[in-house]
């Protein structure tokens, strides 16, 4: 079956029958919950090429100004070392680029080029709340969804602040909770506009490997090759350095669930009371509650849901300010920052090498310690 051809028609894009897919895939899912090793392996498909954590569409804004359309590569590689971290250094696009859509299609095409592939795409947990604006800005689009039980992902959140700032930064766990409501929301308005998703759980993908794979080759008419179901060979060169990145950079791949570390109790009730809401919510129509246990915890009440809501949407806020900020600002403000706030204007560059990625353990046990408050 030819999902773009049906959607398109439904859309009043005409499209042949014959035509193959092309992309974009969008591989996305919470922090920590799989995404960066369904990346790995789906990457290792000859046909698809895939950014890593490209998030050159969090950057909308750079794109309403003359002045800093212009220099998009430029500023993206300084976001995140976008640019060299797919050894895109020398690419140059042939024709004016006007548009966010167009650059990621050019970047991602040139990408598919350098690595022979077909299906071009973008891995990100970025993009948990922008399902529908990435649907709309490419109509061709694919979904790839992972689903994770939210203990284990705290635990791993908890575990990646040792060596990341950013997963030690305040409002982290509330960021995980929430995001994940967010994200089947999303789900939910693409299934009903019928825009082609596939959703997976993290058990499958580590426990059930081969098939979960063939089936997700399926829904991106592709042929499936065995080498998708095995971490030998994978290509982690966009991939960030760092002791959080760990189990991606090796070669086996581990179910969490054996190397479970006990959460702060707190932490662990507040968790309770979401998946009983969920579960009473959502069922098993949720991929995440079906593979949840017994919960016994009560759902949260109006006042913590209020609260928890109201801190998702300022650190929502902050985000977008932040990507506003840095679309509109000029480089040199930017290089001044980072210079102050990292003591290297090139922190990012130098990150991507394992420069300056060490182990913070005094500040991950003040973080751990204040989880679920």
């Amino acid at each position: 079956m030819n999902l773009n051809n049906s959607r398109n028609e439904e859309m009043g894009y005409p499209q042949p029958i014959s035509q193959p897919f092309s992309g974009p895939v969008f591989v996305i899912g919470v922090w920590r919950s799989g995404t960066s090793l369904l990346y790995a392996l789906l990457n290792k498909h000859p046909q698809l090429g895939l950014f890593y954590e490209g998030d050159l569409l969090l950057l909308r804004p750079m794109f309403y100004l003359g002045r800093t359309r212009k220099n998009w590569l430029e500023k993206w590689e300084y976001w995140n070392a976008g640019v060299s971290r797919h050894g895109l250094d020398s690419f140059r696009p042939s024709t004016t680029i006007g548009s966010l859509a167009s650059a990621a299609e050019s970047a991602g095409r040139e990408y598919c080029t350098k690595k022979g592939a077909t299906v071009w795409g973008c891995k990100s947990p970025s993009y948990y709340n922008r399902l529908l604006t990435l649907a709309r800005d490419f109509p061709t689009a694919r979904f790839l969804v992972i689903w994770r039980d939210p203990e284990e992902i705290c635990q791993s959140i908890i575990k990646a602040a040792a060596s990341s700032r950013w997963f030690a930064s305040s409002g982290m766990m509330c960021r995980a909770l929430l995001a994940c409501e967010m994200l089947k929301k999303q789900c939910d308005t693409l299934v009903s506009r019928r825009i082609p998703l596939h959703q997976i759980h993290y058990n499958q993908l580590v426990e059930d490997t081969e098939p979960t794979m063939r089936r997700i080759c399926e829904f991106l008419d592709l042929p499936f090759v065995s080498a998708v179901t095995t971490l030998d060979g994978a290509d982690r060169g966009a991939v960030f350095k760092g002791a959080h990145h760990s189990l991606v950079n090796g070669t086996q791949i581990i179910s969490s669930r054996n190397e479970k570390q006990e959460l702060p109790a707190e932490l662990k009730t507040k968790i309770g009371r979401y998946t009983a809401l969920w579960k009473d919510k959502f069922g098993e129509d949720w991929l995440l509650c079906r593979y949840l246990s017994h919960v016994p915890e009560k759902p949260p009440g109006k006042w913590e849901m209020a609260r928890d809501r109201i801190l998702f949407w300022l650190l929502r806020i902050k985000d977008a300010a932040s990507t506003l900020a840095y679309s509109l600002l000029p480089l040199r403000l930017w290089r001044l920052y980072r210079g102050i706030k990292y003591r290297n204007p090139d922190f990012i560059q130098h990150h991507n090498r394992g420069a300056i990625d060490q182990p913070r353990a005094k500040k991950t046990q003040s973080y751990v310690a204040k989880q679920g408050t």
